[in-house]
């Protein structure tokens, strides 16, 4: 494998505009999925929900998100990363304006649906656009810039509801996503398109000049070599994804993603303020705020996570993450089981949701844009972005109802949290045992590693120097 040779200040600038532009999707993904926290308290009341209608109310826009990357698989193919970004910038402005209008219930989570295509299109487009662009040497850190947007986006969305929550405005909560999405149809005016994209569909000259543009002259001939020679290896078919080797990195994929809904963190992040009023902390202003220094740790920690994947693997970064967010979920359950103060239920909170951001929520985005070989990348990513949102939907849905039944059979919530660190203690094993390390190699190295499989053997991908 070539060593990375460093971009020039000119192109390196024009890499980090294109990253910007494309997290900006990333960003709406966090704020139209988190602006929901602070507001369901209010549409609890306006709309006289049960536990049920509470669960909906959040998961409507999950399960629109699982429409998102079905849709998504041929607007990538055939129109390109950018275009299908733009398509998702328009489900979150109809959205934005239907539902901080509803006349009822039905009306919101219809609302809430389209916006949430616009979520599945936007999480699985953003990364895997990134990583398109991206040198080796820098991709790992560029994808974790759209988890960064994202962490950002769910604190903005945050202190945004909490402003909006003195006097009940949650329709300006929802109306308020409108100003992201200005921006990203405005930054997509002045990006390119994938050079792999590109070079899949038979345009050579123009993924040249992309890759000239960040790249240099020198780089950008052999990696576009290196594409061309890796794309004749492939048919790019649905029955490819079910071969001996691409099949392993697909299950990889489907599980790192249920992973990382069904652990737990994204529930107390989505339910925070109601968290922290079941534990003893105020009314809905307050949790609502105290919820503003939950997502402080999370924006912190997803900075820290810059450094750590440039600095570490991916494997021991999941492997030590995950361990210490199964600790958060036990202290939250060991403080419900003995009824201490609430604010270890917060400091809970921090454990979880800091280990989270440090791991699990950059790591797998990292690793599902990049395990893929290039022609089959946006078919294989969405059948997981279906199974992320599947996964999600259900853990939304039914989260109020697993608390709820805790809560009557043991007279608190803590179970739940027991259930959560099982399944993160899962997750340390399977990362253990299956996850390959893919830190500094090509898009090119990895999908040759799957595509010859078995002819080789081991958790360490391994190239030639």
């Amino acid at each position: 494998m070539n060593p990375p040779i460093p971009t020039n200040g000119c192109s390196r600038f024009r890499l980090y505009m294109i990253t910007l532009v494309a997290a900006t999707g990333g960003f709406l993904f966090g704020y139209d999925l988190s602006i929901i926290s602070g507001a369901l308290i209010f549409l609890e009341e306006h709309f006289h929900l049960d536990s049920t209608g509470t669960g909906f109310a959040v998961s409507s826009a999950i399960l629109g998100s699982i429409a998102g990357p079905l849709v998504g698989i041929w607007l990538n193919d055939s129109f390109g990363r950018r275009a299908t970004l733009w398509i998702a910038a328009v489900c979150f402005l109809v959205s934005a304006i239907g539902t901080a209008l509803p006349r009822t219930f039905v009306e919101f989570c219809i609302w809430r649906a389209v916006g949430g295509i616009g979520v599945g299109l936007a999480a699985m487009t953003s990364p895997m656009y990134i990583a398109e662009i991206a040198p080796s040497h820098l991709r790992g850190r560029l994808v974790t810039v759209n988890q960064l947007a994202i962490v950002i986006g769910i604190n903005i969305a945050v202190i945004a509801s909490y402003l909006l929550s003195f006097g009940g405005h949650w329709r300006w909560m929802f109306a308020s996503v409108a100003v992201p999405i200005v921006v990203l149809i405005g930054g997509l005016f002045f990006v390119p398109n994938s050079p792999r994209w590109l070079a899949a569909k038979g345009r050579n000259d123009e993924a040249m000049d992309v890759l000239e543009s960040i790249n240099g002259s020198e780089q950008a001939s052999r990696e576009l070599a290196d594409i061309r020679a890796e794309l004749s290896e492939e048919t790019g078919s649905f029955s490819e994804l079910f071969m001996p080797g691409l099949r392993k990195a697909l299950l990889i994929g489907l599980l790192i993603m249920v992973f990382s809904q069904i652990n737990g963190v994204n529930m107390m992040l989505l339910f925070g303020p109601s968290i922290l009023q079941e534990a003893g902390i105020g009314d809905a202003s307050q949790s609502i705020f105290f919820t503003i220094f939950l997502n402080l740790v999370i924006l912190v920690s997803t900075i820290v996570a810059f450094w750590l994947v440039q600095r570490f693997g991916r494997r021991p970064i999941m492997i030590w993450g995950v361990t210490a967010m199964a600790a958060g979920h036990l202290m939250m359950a060991a403080n419900f089981y003995f009824g201490g103060s609430p604010y270890i239920n917060l400091l809970a909170m921090f454990v979880a949701a800091g280990a989270f951001t440090l791991s699990l929520a950059p790591l797998s985005w990292v690793i599902v844009s990049e395990i893929f070989p290039n022609q089959v990348r946006a078919k294989a990513l969405s059948i997981v972005c279906v199974m992320l949102y599947l996964s999600s939907f259900l853990c939304a849905q039914f989260f109020p109802m697993i608390t709820e039944a805790f809560q009557k059979a043991a007279g608190h919530p803590g179970g739940a949290y027991l259930v959560f660190a099982a399944i993160c203690g899962t997750c340390v094993l399977f990362c253990w045992k299956f996850l390959p390390e893919t830190k500094d190699l090509t898009l090119e190295d990895i999908g040759r590693f799957w595509l010859h499989l078995k002819e080789n053997g081991g958790k360490q991908i391994k190239t030639d120097d």
